[in-house]
Protein backbone atom coordinates (compact mmCIF):
# COMPACT_ATOMS: atom_id res chain seq x y z
CA UNK A 1 0.00 0.00 0.00
CA UNK A 2 1.53 3.47 -0.43
CA UNK A 3 2.64 5.59 2.12
CA UNK A 4 2.98 8.75 3.06
CA UNK A 5 6.48 10.29 4.07
CA UNK A 6 7.96 13.73 5.62
CA UNK A 7 10.66 14.66 7.00
CA UNK A 8 10.63 12.95 10.36
CA UNK A 9 8.16 10.62 10.11
CA UNK A 10 9.82 7.77 10.94
CA UNK A 11 9.99 9.44 14.42
CA UNK A 12 6.55 10.73 14.45
CA UNK A 13 5.14 7.21 13.83
CA UNK A 14 6.97 5.77 16.96
CA UNK A 15 5.61 9.34 19.01
CA UNK A 16 2.52 7.58 20.64
CA UNK A 17 4.80 4.60 22.12
CA UNK A 18 7.05 7.32 23.80
CA UNK A 19 4.35 8.46 25.18
CA UNK A 20 3.88 8.53 29.37
CA UNK A 21 0.90 6.81 30.82
CA UNK A 22 -0.78 9.91 33.53
CA UNK A 23 -2.99 9.74 36.55
CA UNK A 24 -6.34 11.06 35.46
CA UNK A 25 -7.31 12.81 38.30
CA UNK A 26 -11.32 14.14 39.20
CA UNK A 27 -11.53 17.54 39.91
CA UNK A 28 -15.37 17.96 39.86
CA UNK A 29 -18.46 15.88 39.68
CA UNK A 30 -21.59 18.00 38.08
CA UNK A 31 -25.13 16.30 38.41
CA UNK A 32 -25.50 12.65 38.50
CA UNK A 33 -21.81 11.37 39.42
CA UNK A 34 -22.69 7.54 38.07
CA UNK A 35 -23.35 8.87 34.61
CA UNK A 36 -20.14 7.85 32.90
CA UNK A 37 -18.94 11.68 31.25
CA UNK A 38 -15.94 12.57 31.17
CA UNK A 39 -14.76 16.09 30.13
CA UNK A 40 -10.75 16.23 30.19
CA UNK A 41 -8.59 18.97 30.24
CA UNK A 42 -4.87 18.56 28.77
CA UNK A 43 -3.07 17.68 26.02
CA UNK A 44 -4.81 14.84 24.06
CA UNK A 45 -1.82 12.79 22.74
CA UNK A 46 -1.32 12.34 26.65
CA UNK A 47 -5.09 11.72 27.36
CA UNK A 48 -5.43 9.37 25.06
CA UNK A 49 -2.71 7.52 26.20
CA UNK A 50 -3.59 7.80 29.71
CA UNK A 51 -7.44 6.51 28.40
CA UNK A 52 -6.14 3.54 26.69
CA UNK A 53 -5.89 1.05 29.65
CA UNK A 54 -9.42 1.27 30.46
CA UNK A 55 -10.96 2.21 27.62
CA UNK A 56 -9.18 0.60 24.82
CA UNK A 57 -11.73 -1.19 22.07
CA UNK A 58 -14.81 0.32 24.07
CA UNK A 59 -15.21 3.37 22.08
CA UNK A 60 -18.49 3.10 19.66
CA UNK A 61 -17.74 6.66 17.56
CA UNK A 62 -15.21 9.19 17.44
CA UNK A 63 -16.14 12.55 15.89
CA UNK A 64 -13.05 15.11 16.02
CA UNK A 65 -12.50 18.49 14.28
CA UNK A 66 -8.95 18.94 14.47
CA UNK A 67 -7.06 22.21 13.51
CA UNK A 68 -7.22 22.44 9.80
CA UNK A 69 -3.83 23.86 9.26
CA UNK A 70 -5.01 26.94 7.54
CA UNK A 71 -2.19 29.12 8.72
CA UNK A 72 -4.91 31.18 10.49
CA UNK A 73 -3.77 30.40 13.89
CA UNK A 74 -6.02 30.00 16.47
CA UNK A 75 -5.38 31.39 20.08
CA UNK A 76 -6.23 27.51 21.66
CA UNK A 77 -4.55 25.46 18.56
CA UNK A 78 -1.39 25.71 16.58
CA UNK A 79 -3.37 26.09 13.14
CA UNK A 80 -0.21 27.50 11.34
CA UNK A 81 2.07 24.55 11.24
CA UNK A 82 4.35 23.40 8.74
CA UNK A 83 2.76 20.83 6.65
CA UNK A 84 5.08 17.84 8.11
CA UNK A 85 4.83 18.86 11.47
CA UNK A 86 0.70 18.91 11.02
CA UNK A 87 1.14 15.47 9.83
CA UNK A 88 3.62 14.81 12.69
CA UNK A 89 0.70 16.24 15.27
CA UNK A 90 -1.97 13.72 13.38
CA UNK A 91 -0.24 10.46 12.93
CA UNK A 92 0.22 9.34 16.52
CA UNK A 93 -3.03 11.10 17.63
CA UNK A 94 -5.01 8.61 15.03
CA UNK A 95 -2.95 6.02 16.15
CA UNK A 96 -4.11 6.04 20.27
CA UNK A 97 -7.55 6.73 18.39
CA UNK A 98 -8.05 3.63 16.36
CA UNK A 99 -6.81 1.52 19.49
CA UNK A 100 -9.68 3.02 21.40
CA UNK A 101 -12.12 2.21 19.03
CA UNK A 102 -14.35 -0.48 19.22
CA UNK A 103 -14.19 -3.32 16.56
CA UNK A 104 -17.66 -2.16 15.12
CA UNK A 105 -16.51 1.55 16.08
CA UNK A 106 -16.12 4.48 13.60
CA UNK A 107 -14.21 7.14 13.40
CA UNK A 108 -15.34 11.17 11.50
CA UNK A 109 -12.53 13.55 10.89
CA UNK A 110 -13.91 17.35 9.56
CA UNK A 111 -11.44 18.68 7.51
CA UNK A 112 -10.83 21.03 4.57
CA UNK A 113 -9.14 20.90 1.22
CA UNK A 114 -6.11 22.23 2.46
CA UNK A 115 -5.12 18.73 3.98
CA UNK A 116 -8.12 16.65 3.20
CA UNK A 117 -6.19 14.31 0.78
CA UNK A 118 -2.88 14.11 2.93
CA UNK A 119 -4.89 12.79 5.68
CA UNK A 120 -6.68 9.86 3.94
CA UNK A 121 -3.40 9.06 3.17
CA UNK A 122 -2.15 8.78 6.44
CA UNK A 123 -5.53 7.29 7.75
CA UNK A 124 -5.79 4.54 5.36
CA UNK A 125 -2.05 4.09 6.39
CA UNK A 126 -3.35 3.65 10.25
CA UNK A 127 -6.82 1.79 10.04
CA UNK A 128 -6.26 0.38 6.82
CA UNK A 129 -7.46 1.22 3.38
CA UNK A 130 -10.39 -1.62 3.19
CA UNK A 131 -11.48 0.45 5.97
CA UNK A 132 -12.62 3.58 4.19
CA UNK A 133 -16.27 3.95 4.93
CA UNK A 134 -17.26 7.16 3.08
CA UNK A 135 -16.13 11.16 2.37
CA UNK A 136 -19.23 13.04 3.04
CA UNK A 137 -18.76 16.58 1.91
CA UNK A 138 -20.41 18.97 4.39
CA UNK A 139 -22.10 22.37 2.55
CA UNK A 140 -20.36 24.88 5.25
CA UNK A 141 -21.82 27.67 3.57
CA UNK A 142 -25.31 28.85 2.68
CA UNK A 143 -23.65 31.29 0.24
CA UNK A 144 -20.98 32.49 -1.72
CA UNK A 145 -17.77 34.95 -0.48
CA UNK A 146 -17.93 37.23 -2.78
CA UNK A 147 -14.60 38.71 -1.94
CA UNK A 148 -12.85 35.61 -2.94
CA UNK A 149 -10.27 35.68 -5.32
CA UNK A 150 -10.64 32.41 -6.85
CA UNK A 151 -13.09 29.37 -6.19
CA UNK A 152 -15.19 30.31 -3.22
CA UNK A 153 -15.49 27.01 -0.91
CA UNK A 154 -18.68 26.11 0.37
CA UNK A 155 -17.77 22.77 1.96
CA UNK A 156 -15.54 20.23 3.78
CA UNK A 157 -15.07 16.92 4.26
CA UNK A 158 -15.69 13.84 6.67
CA UNK A 159 -13.67 11.42 6.31
CA UNK A 160 -14.97 7.73 8.41
CA UNK A 161 -13.10 5.16 8.74
CA UNK A 162 -14.12 1.91 11.02
CA UNK A 163 -12.15 0.14 12.76
CA UNK A 164 -13.29 -3.15 11.16
CA UNK A 165 -15.34 -2.29 7.83
CA UNK A 166 -16.68 -6.04 8.14
CA UNK A 167 -17.42 -5.58 11.95
CA UNK A 168 -19.27 -2.20 10.95
CA UNK A 169 -23.34 -1.05 10.49
CA UNK A 170 -24.83 2.06 9.69
CA UNK A 171 -28.47 3.26 10.28
CA UNK A 172 -30.53 4.39 7.71
CA UNK A 173 -32.23 7.75 7.84
CA UNK A 174 -35.45 9.32 7.86
CA UNK A 175 -36.54 12.21 6.15
CA UNK A 176 -37.98 14.95 8.99
CA UNK A 177 -41.14 14.99 6.09
CA UNK A 178 -41.67 11.66 6.77
CA UNK A 179 -41.01 11.48 10.84
CA UNK A 180 -42.31 14.83 11.74
CA UNK A 181 -45.44 13.33 13.45
CA UNK A 182 -42.76 10.80 15.33
CA UNK A 183 -42.88 13.49 18.39
CA UNK A 184 -42.34 12.03 21.04
CA UNK A 185 -38.61 10.57 22.50
CA UNK A 186 -38.44 7.58 24.84
CA UNK A 187 -36.18 7.11 28.11
CA UNK A 188 -33.58 5.35 25.31
CA UNK A 189 -34.35 8.83 23.03
CA UNK A 190 -35.82 6.89 20.36
CA UNK A 191 -38.22 9.00 18.36
CA UNK A 192 -41.91 7.87 18.38
CA UNK A 193 -45.76 8.63 17.96
CA UNK A 194 -48.69 6.75 19.76
CA UNK A 195 -52.00 5.14 18.08
CA UNK A 196 -54.42 3.86 20.16
CA UNK A 197 -54.68 0.14 20.76
CA UNK A 198 -58.15 0.08 20.09
CA UNK A 199 -58.83 -0.81 17.05
CA UNK A 200 -61.04 2.24 14.84
CA UNK A 201 -62.13 3.15 11.52
CA UNK A 202 -62.60 -0.05 10.10
CA UNK A 203 -65.59 -2.15 9.25
CA UNK A 204 -64.28 -5.00 11.91
CA UNK A 205 -63.56 -2.93 14.90
CA UNK A 206 -66.29 -4.38 16.84
CA UNK A 207 -66.42 -7.20 19.20
CA UNK A 208 -68.40 -9.61 17.18
CA UNK A 209 -65.82 -9.15 14.28
CA UNK A 210 -63.04 -10.91 16.48
CA UNK A 211 -64.61 -11.54 19.63
CA UNK A 212 -60.99 -12.87 20.42
CA UNK A 213 -59.19 -9.30 20.84
CA UNK A 214 -62.15 -8.47 23.69
CA UNK A 215 -60.90 -9.11 26.86
CA UNK A 216 -59.76 -6.76 29.97
CA UNK A 217 -56.26 -5.29 30.47
CA UNK A 218 -55.32 -4.01 33.91
CA UNK A 219 -54.33 -0.40 34.30
CA UNK A 220 -51.34 0.88 36.27
CA UNK A 221 -54.04 1.63 39.08
CA UNK A 222 -55.80 -1.85 38.74
CA UNK A 223 -58.80 -1.53 37.14
CA UNK A 224 -59.61 -3.72 34.48
CA UNK A 225 -60.31 -1.61 30.75
CA UNK A 226 -62.02 -3.23 28.05
CA UNK A 227 -62.09 -1.88 24.07
CA UNK A 228 -65.44 0.13 24.48
CA UNK A 229 -66.04 2.81 21.32
CA UNK A 230 -67.58 6.25 22.20
CA UNK A 231 -71.12 5.03 22.20
CA UNK A 232 -70.35 2.45 24.80
CA UNK A 233 -70.63 -0.55 21.98
CA UNK A 234 -68.18 -3.54 22.32
CA UNK A 235 -64.96 -2.53 20.20
CA UNK A 236 -61.95 -4.81 20.42
CA UNK A 237 -58.39 -4.55 20.77
CA UNK A 238 -55.41 -3.90 18.01
CA UNK A 239 -53.02 -6.67 19.18
CA UNK A 240 -53.76 -10.32 21.51
CA UNK A 241 -53.23 -10.62 24.78
CA UNK A 242 -49.70 -12.65 23.76
CA UNK A 243 -48.48 -9.73 21.62
CA UNK A 244 -49.10 -7.03 24.11
CA UNK A 245 -47.36 -9.21 26.97
CA UNK A 246 -44.43 -9.40 24.54
CA UNK A 247 -44.40 -5.97 23.51
CA UNK A 248 -45.92 -4.23 27.24
CA UNK A 249 -42.53 -1.69 26.83
CA UNK A 250 -44.41 -0.49 23.32
CA UNK A 251 -47.63 0.05 25.56
CA UNK A 252 -48.73 3.46 26.90
CA UNK A 253 -51.48 4.78 29.57
CA UNK A 254 -53.21 8.11 29.18
CA UNK A 255 -55.71 9.02 31.77
CA UNK A 256 -58.09 11.30 30.94
CA UNK A 257 -61.51 12.26 32.33
CA UNK A 258 -63.40 9.43 31.41
CA UNK A 259 -60.91 7.42 32.65
CA UNK A 260 -57.95 5.22 31.01
CA UNK A 261 -56.76 5.10 27.16
CA UNK A 262 -54.58 2.31 26.22
CA UNK A 263 -51.77 3.55 23.36
CA UNK A 264 -48.85 1.78 21.86
CA UNK A 265 -45.48 3.22 20.52
CA UNK A 266 -44.77 3.01 16.78
CA UNK A 267 -40.70 4.12 16.61
CA UNK A 268 -39.51 5.54 13.46
CA UNK A 269 -36.14 3.48 13.35
CA UNK A 270 -38.35 0.72 12.86
CA UNK A 271 -39.45 1.97 9.30
CA UNK A 272 -37.09 1.76 6.45
CA UNK A 273 -35.40 4.78 5.65
CA UNK A 274 -32.95 5.67 3.44
CA UNK A 275 -29.30 5.04 3.30
CA UNK A 276 -26.91 7.91 4.65
CA UNK A 277 -25.68 9.91 1.86
CA UNK A 278 -22.19 11.71 1.08
CA UNK A 279 -23.52 15.07 0.86
CA UNK A 280 -25.24 16.69 3.41
CA UNK A 281 -26.74 20.57 2.33
CA UNK A 282 -26.63 22.91 5.02
CA UNK A 283 -30.38 22.79 5.09
CA UNK A 284 -30.21 19.67 6.38
CA UNK A 285 -27.58 19.90 9.44
CA UNK A 286 -26.92 23.55 9.17
CA UNK A 287 -23.96 25.51 7.99
CA UNK A 288 -20.95 27.87 10.00
CA UNK A 289 -23.75 30.73 10.11
CA UNK A 290 -25.80 28.03 12.23
CA UNK A 291 -23.54 26.97 13.79
CA UNK A 292 -21.46 31.04 15.07
CA UNK A 293 -25.16 31.82 16.32
CA UNK A 294 -25.49 28.81 18.29
CA UNK A 295 -21.85 29.44 19.92
CA UNK A 296 -23.10 33.21 20.34
CA UNK A 297 -26.45 32.43 22.07
CA UNK A 298 -23.97 29.78 24.38
CA UNK A 299 -21.20 32.13 25.35
CA UNK A 300 -22.75 35.73 24.62
CA UNK A 301 -19.68 36.70 23.20
CA UNK A 302 -17.83 36.27 20.16
CA UNK A 303 -16.19 32.73 20.97
CA UNK A 304 -12.74 32.41 19.81
CA UNK A 305 -13.99 29.27 18.37
CA UNK A 306 -14.58 30.90 15.04
CA UNK A 307 -15.45 27.65 12.66
CA UNK A 308 -17.34 25.23 15.20
CA UNK A 309 -19.85 22.70 14.04
CA UNK A 310 -23.45 22.88 14.30
CA UNK A 311 -25.19 20.76 16.09
CA UNK A 312 -27.01 19.16 13.33
CA UNK A 313 -23.97 17.95 11.56
CA UNK A 314 -22.63 15.64 14.70
CA UNK A 315 -26.28 14.62 15.20
CA UNK A 316 -26.11 13.24 11.83
CA UNK A 317 -23.41 11.15 12.35
CA UNK A 318 -24.57 9.92 15.53
CA UNK A 319 -28.10 9.09 14.39
CA UNK A 320 -26.23 7.00 11.59
CA UNK A 321 -23.22 5.39 13.56
CA UNK A 322 -24.45 4.72 17.63
CA UNK A 323 -27.08 3.75 19.51
CA UNK A 324 -28.53 5.33 22.84
CA UNK A 325 -25.36 4.29 25.44
CA UNK A 326 -23.34 4.14 23.43
CA UNK A 327 -19.59 5.72 24.14
CA UNK A 328 -18.73 8.80 21.70
CA UNK A 329 -15.42 10.42 22.01
CA UNK A 330 -14.23 13.74 20.90
CA UNK A 331 -10.15 14.19 21.65
CA UNK A 332 -10.58 17.77 19.89
CA UNK A 333 -13.63 19.19 22.50
CA UNK A 334 -13.45 23.11 21.05
CA UNK A 335 -16.59 24.37 21.87
CA UNK A 336 -17.58 21.10 23.40
CA UNK A 337 -20.26 20.82 20.72
CA UNK A 338 -19.82 17.00 19.88
CA UNK A 339 -20.10 16.56 24.03
CA UNK A 340 -23.24 18.47 24.16
CA UNK A 341 -25.24 16.55 21.18
CA UNK A 342 -24.17 13.58 22.72
CA UNK A 343 -25.66 14.16 25.93
CA UNK A 344 -28.94 15.04 24.63
CA UNK A 345 -28.90 12.27 22.21
CA UNK A 346 -28.55 9.41 25.53
CA UNK A 347 -24.98 8.44 24.71
CA UNK A 348 -22.28 8.59 26.71
CA UNK A 349 -19.34 10.73 26.43
CA UNK A 350 -15.29 11.98 26.66
CA UNK A 351 -14.09 15.21 25.53
CA UNK A 352 -10.85 16.10 25.45
CA UNK A 353 -9.94 20.13 25.49
CA UNK A 354 -6.84 21.47 26.27
CA UNK A 355 -5.92 24.90 28.09
CA UNK A 356 -8.29 26.91 29.92
CA UNK A 357 -11.31 26.97 27.33
CA UNK A 358 -11.66 23.44 28.97
CA UNK A 359 -12.94 25.54 31.76
CA UNK A 360 -14.55 28.65 29.92
CA UNK A 361 -16.21 27.21 27.38
CA UNK A 362 -16.57 23.41 27.39
CA UNK A 363 -17.78 23.21 31.25
CA UNK A 364 -19.81 25.87 31.34
CA UNK A 365 -21.44 24.78 27.96
CA UNK A 366 -22.22 21.29 29.51
CA UNK A 367 -24.03 22.87 32.63
CA UNK A 368 -25.99 24.41 30.86
CA UNK A 369 -26.81 21.22 29.03
CA UNK A 370 -27.63 19.45 31.84
CA UNK A 371 -29.79 22.41 33.26
CA UNK A 372 -31.86 21.94 30.08
CA UNK A 373 -30.80 24.27 27.50
CA UNK A 374 -32.91 24.29 24.79
CA UNK A 375 -30.56 25.81 22.04
CA UNK A 376 -29.30 23.39 18.94
CA UNK A 377 -31.26 19.76 18.75
CA UNK A 378 -32.62 20.25 22.41
CA UNK A 379 -35.91 20.36 20.92
CA UNK A 380 -35.94 18.06 17.73
CA UNK A 381 -34.65 15.27 20.48
CA UNK A 382 -37.13 16.43 22.91
CA UNK A 383 -33.98 17.33 25.59
CA UNK A 384 -35.02 18.63 29.03
CA UNK A 385 -32.26 18.64 30.72
CA UNK A 386 -30.45 15.54 33.41
CA UNK A 387 -27.28 13.41 33.37
CA UNK A 388 -24.04 14.43 34.64
CA UNK A 389 -19.96 14.34 34.23
CA UNK A 390 -17.18 14.56 35.87
CA UNK A 391 -14.57 17.41 35.03
CA UNK A 392 -10.99 15.61 35.20
CA UNK A 393 -7.32 16.76 34.59
CA UNK A 394 -3.68 14.99 33.64
CA UNK A 395 -1.58 14.04 36.22
CA UNK A 396 1.76 12.67 37.35
CA UNK A 397 3.28 9.62 35.07
CA UNK A 398 1.90 6.71 36.58
CA UNK A 399 5.11 4.73 35.59
CA UNK A 400 8.71 6.26 36.22
CA UNK A 401 11.28 6.54 32.97
CA UNK A 402 12.74 3.09 34.60
CA UNK A 403 9.18 1.81 34.63
CA UNK A 404 8.89 1.78 38.72
CA UNK A 405 5.54 2.73 39.84
CA UNK A 406 4.27 6.64 41.30
CA UNK A 407 3.97 6.21 44.81
CA UNK A 408 0.59 8.12 44.33
CA UNK A 409 -0.66 5.28 42.34
CA UNK A 410 -3.49 3.22 43.76
CA UNK A 411 -5.17 -0.43 43.88
CA UNK A 412 -7.72 0.74 41.28
CA UNK A 413 -5.02 2.41 38.87
CA UNK A 414 -2.36 0.02 39.16
CA UNK A 415 -5.12 -3.07 38.03
CA UNK A 416 -6.42 -1.36 35.19
CA UNK A 417 -3.09 -0.90 34.34
CA UNK A 418 -1.99 -4.52 34.63
CA UNK A 419 -4.85 -5.99 33.45
CA UNK A 420 -4.14 -4.08 30.09
CA UNK A 421 -0.50 -4.55 30.09
CA UNK A 422 -1.60 -8.49 30.53
CA UNK A 423 -4.45 -8.99 28.07
CA UNK A 424 -4.56 -6.17 26.60
CA UNK A 425 -8.05 -4.87 26.84
CA UNK A 426 -9.72 -2.80 29.57
CA UNK A 427 -10.25 -4.09 32.63
CA UNK A 428 -14.23 -4.52 33.21
CA UNK A 429 -14.34 -2.75 36.30
CA UNK A 430 -13.95 0.61 34.80
CA UNK A 431 -16.06 3.50 33.63
CA UNK A 432 -15.22 2.89 29.95
CA UNK A 433 -17.30 -0.39 30.44
CA UNK A 434 -20.64 0.87 32.07
CA UNK A 435 -22.62 0.38 29.37
CA UNK A 436 -21.78 -3.38 29.03
CA UNK A 437 -24.39 -4.23 31.88
CA UNK A 438 -21.14 -5.14 34.22
CA UNK A 439 -20.83 -4.30 37.73
CA UNK A 440 -20.89 -0.35 39.22
CA UNK A 441 -17.70 0.64 38.04
CA UNK A 442 -14.82 2.80 40.41
CA UNK A 443 -12.89 5.33 39.37
CA UNK A 444 -9.72 4.31 38.71
CA UNK A 445 -8.36 8.08 37.86
CA UNK A 446 -8.62 9.91 41.40
CA UNK A 447 -6.72 9.73 44.60
CA UNK A 448 -9.27 10.24 46.37
CA UNK A 449 -12.72 8.03 46.54
CA UNK A 450 -10.62 4.76 46.29
CA UNK A 451 -12.51 1.62 46.80
CA UNK A 452 -11.50 -0.13 49.85
CA UNK A 453 -9.12 -2.65 50.03
CA UNK A 454 -10.05 -6.65 49.76
CA UNK A 455 -7.81 -9.51 50.39
CA UNK A 456 -9.35 -11.17 47.89
CA UNK A 457 -8.16 -8.87 45.13
CA UNK A 458 -9.19 -11.21 41.85
CA UNK A 459 -9.11 -8.86 38.87
CA UNK A 460 -10.85 -11.24 36.44
CA UNK A 461 -10.17 -14.47 34.70
CA UNK A 462 -9.28 -14.04 30.67
CA UNK A 463 -9.28 -16.97 28.34
CA UNK A 464 -8.10 -19.55 31.52
CA UNK A 465 -6.11 -17.54 33.20
CA UNK A 466 -6.95 -15.71 36.65
CA UNK A 467 -5.02 -12.02 37.44
CA UNK A 468 -4.82 -11.22 41.13
CA UNK A 469 -2.96 -7.63 42.46
CA UNK A 470 -2.33 -7.97 46.00
CA UNK A 471 -1.66 -4.22 46.72
CA UNK A 472 -2.56 -2.45 49.34
CA UNK A 473 -1.24 1.36 48.17
CA UNK A 474 1.94 1.00 49.94
CA UNK A 475 4.86 0.08 48.00
CA UNK A 476 7.30 -2.31 49.80
CA UNK A 477 4.54 -3.03 52.38
CA UNK A 478 5.92 -6.73 52.97
CA UNK A 479 3.73 -7.75 56.55
CA UNK A 480 2.28 -10.75 55.69
CA UNK A 481 -0.92 -9.49 57.53
CA UNK A 482 -1.74 -6.40 55.45
CA UNK A 483 -2.73 -8.24 51.88
CA UNK A 484 0.55 -7.53 49.44
CA UNK A 485 1.98 -10.81 50.44
CA UNK A 486 1.04 -13.91 48.80
CA UNK A 487 0.61 -16.80 52.24
CA UNK A 488 -0.81 -20.14 52.05
CA UNK A 489 -3.83 -18.90 54.06
CA UNK A 490 -4.59 -15.75 51.93
CA UNK A 491 -4.28 -18.44 48.45
CA UNK A 492 -6.86 -20.47 50.51
CA UNK A 493 -9.08 -17.27 50.41
CA UNK A 494 -8.23 -16.63 46.90
CA UNK A 495 -8.54 -19.66 45.03
CA UNK A 496 -12.49 -20.20 45.44
CA UNK A 497 -12.97 -17.04 43.68
CA UNK A 498 -12.16 -17.89 40.31
CA UNK A 499 -14.96 -21.13 40.62
CA UNK A 500 -12.69 -23.40 39.39
CA UNK A 501 -12.35 -21.61 36.10
CA UNK A 502 -8.99 -21.10 35.86
CA UNK A 503 -6.30 -23.38 34.77
CA UNK A 504 -3.39 -20.65 35.58
CA UNK A 505 -2.91 -18.02 37.55
CA UNK A 506 -0.84 -14.77 37.80
CA UNK A 507 -0.67 -12.98 40.63
CA UNK A 508 1.13 -9.55 41.51
CA UNK A 509 2.14 -8.76 45.06
CA UNK A 510 5.01 -6.88 46.95
CA UNK A 511 6.61 -10.82 47.88
CA UNK A 512 5.69 -14.64 48.07
CA UNK A 513 6.10 -17.23 50.96
CA UNK A 514 4.95 -20.09 49.34
CA UNK A 515 7.55 -21.78 47.85
CA UNK A 516 8.03 -21.85 44.50
CA UNK A 517 8.07 -25.51 43.77
CA UNK A 518 4.37 -25.17 45.50
CA UNK A 519 3.45 -22.14 42.98
CA UNK A 520 4.59 -24.47 40.48
CA UNK A 521 2.09 -27.39 41.23
CA UNK A 522 -0.62 -24.95 41.87
CA UNK A 523 -0.47 -23.06 38.29
CA UNK A 524 0.78 -20.07 40.13
CA UNK A 525 3.12 -17.70 37.93
CA UNK A 526 4.32 -14.98 40.83
CA UNK A 527 5.28 -11.09 39.58
CA UNK A 528 6.63 -9.14 42.14
CA UNK A 529 5.94 -5.56 42.69
CA UNK A 530 7.48 -2.97 41.22
CA UNK A 531 10.05 -4.99 39.43
CA UNK A 532 8.09 -7.12 37.20
CA UNK A 533 5.68 -4.27 35.92
CA UNK A 534 6.98 -2.30 32.80
CA UNK A 535 4.88 -0.04 30.89
CA UNK A 536 7.31 2.71 29.53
Amino acid sequence: MPQLTWLGDAQSKHAARRVPYRLLETQAVHGDPTAGNWLIQGDNLDALKALLPFCAGRVKCIFIDPPYNTRSAFTHYDDNLEHGQWLAMMYPRLELLRDLLAEDGSIWVTIDDNEAHYLKVIMDEVFGRANFVANVVWEKSDSPKMDSQLFSSRHDHLLVFAKNIGAFSLHRLHDEGDTAHYNKVDENNRRYYTKPLRAMGSGDDTREARPSLFFGITAPDGTEVFPRKPDGTDGRWRWSAEKIAAEADRIEWVKGKKGWTIYYRIFAELSQGRPPETIWSHKEVGSNRTSKAQAKSLFDEETTFTTPKPEGVIQQALRIATNANDLVLDSFLGSGTTAAVAHKMGRRWIGIEMGEHARTHCLPRMLKVIDGEQGGISQSVGWQGGGGFRFMHLGEPVFAADGSINPAVRFATLAGYLWFLETGTPWANTPCTAGDGERTPVLPYSRTAEPAYSRTALLGIHADTAYVLLYNGVLGDRHPDQGNVLTSPLWREIEPLAGGRAAHWVIYGEAALIPESRRRALGITFKQIPYDIRMR
